[in-house]
């Protein structure tokens, strides 16, 4: 009996050594791009593999979204302004096959492709484009990354611009920018109301140079607020027919004494 273990002992051992080399156990998110003799024989996943030792090896590829931060790169925009711009990027495998045998390493490539993407983008636009339209430049960049990380299997998901950030004296440049385009739509809109009060004015004149009546109206209306003040001096309006016609009534007196004489 012992005889039997000793012989039969290895040989266990062996098989359950070469079954636990053969068995692969993927995730649902996971498949196994398999190689055998190192060509290429297929996809598997997700669930139980079964593989032959040594004659085959499988690379893994998660499949998931994967989020990766694009680092702070230094962009000069088309108007000379250097920022600092940082992002994130999401982007999973769509073909495994692509992902593992056109690139070697798809998580650096992309990151690499990302970084130089966003300084190549960013650098055709004004700083005024790059605060302003910040949507257009992340389709931008995320039509460009999906169009080059396509023929390594990877679909871009969504690119986002986190921050522009300016140095000190750039910022105190903008600051006395936007003070002085203030002070100028105030001045602006303080002409256009003295433009607006002085057609008003002249509308008003017309009217009453047009309507007599109008003007005996307004003094009366301007007795009756002085009336109703407590002052002490009160300034009366001479209406300047008036007194063309007290003119006349004394011219004509003059004339009568001077034939009565």
């Amino acid at each position: 009996m012992f005889t039997q273990l000793a012989f039969y002992g290895p040989i266990v051992v062996l098989i359950v050594g070469i079954f636990a080399l053969s068995v692969r156990i993927l995730r649902e998110y996971e498949r196994g791009v398999i190689f055998t003799l190192g060509r290429f024989t297929g996809v598997k996943g997700p669930g139980l593999i079964l593989m032959v030792p040594v004659i085959q090896q499988m690379v893994r590829v998660d499949q998931r979204m994967s989020v990766f931060d694009v680092p702070s790169q230094d962009v000069i925009s088309r108007d000379n302004v250097s920022v600092k711009v940082n992002a994130v990027i999401y982007f999973r495998v769509i073909d495994p096959e692509r992902s593992v045998i056109q690139v070697e390493n798809f998580r650096q490539a992309t990151s690499e492709l990302a970084q130089t993407t966003l300084r190549s983008v960013l650098g055709k636009h004004d700083l005024d484009e790059m605060l302003s339209e910040r949507d257009k430049l992340n389709n931008d960049v995320q039509e460009i990354l999906d169009a080059q990380t396509d023929a390594w299997g990877i679909k871009m998901a969504n690119v986002e611009i986190k921050h522009i950030d300016l140095n000190e004296s750039m910022i105190r440049v903008i600051a006395r920018q936007a003070e002085a385009e203030r002070e100028r739509r105030a001045k602006i809109i303080h002409a256009e109301g003295e433009e607006q009060a002085a057609q008003m004015l002249l509308n008003a004149a017309r009217t009453l140079a047009q309507q007599p009546e109008a003007m005996q109206l307004r003094y009366l209306s301007t007795l009756a607020m002085i009336g109703a003040q407590n002052n002490s001096t009160i300034v009366f309006p001479f209406p300047t027919e008036l007194g063309q016609v007290l003119k006349g009534m004394v011219g004509k007196n003059q004339g009568d004494v001077t034939a009565a004489g």
